[in-house]
């Protein structure tokens, strides 16, 4: 059996209240992937700010890699993003229409949130309810490893 290769999609949360504002930043397949631990680097242009709206480009949310095998996700790791302004007075008393140029989006990388999906790697055509599995942190994963 040939082991497929593996698509990461790089997504951005463009609102809270609706996946209609959801940019996809970049999408590339890697494999095949061996056992063990691998690690590749995935970097993206940023979101497309005219694409989102203007009361959700202040404040936080979130930046999604998938894992898809055989198009169904198995792995999915969220970062926070925090977007704010540099400006400290700014920050203090926003204005209005919100300064794009005045702004700083800082990527909480090193808490990321995993949730992990049971699937059918055998047979493509099975389709089981994607399910989370359990969510925690890479921290803590890293602990129950230890």
């Amino acid at each position: 059996m040939r082991i497929k290769d593996i698509e990461w999609r790089m997504i951005y949360v463009g609102s809270a209240e609706s996946s209609e504002y959801d940019q996809v930043l970049d999408s590339i397949m890697v494999g095949p992937v061996p056992v063990g631990v691998n690690k590749f680097i995935f970097a993206a242009d940023a979101p497309k700010i005219e694409l989102l709206p203007k009361a959700d480009l202040l404040e936080v949310t979130v930046v999604l890699l998938s894992c898809l095998y055989n198009d169904k996700e198995f792995v999915r790791v969220g970062y926070y993003v925090n977007n704010e302004y540099t400006d400290e007075q700014l920050r203090e008393n926003p204005p209005e229409q919100v300064l794009i140029d005045q702004l700083q989006r800082n990527i909480l990388a090193d808490k990321p949130k995993v949730t992990r999906y049971m699937i059918d790697w055998t047979n493509p055509e099975n389709t089981v309810p994607q399910q989370p599995e359990q969510q925690q942190s890479a921290t803590e994963q890293d602990m129950m490893v230890q």
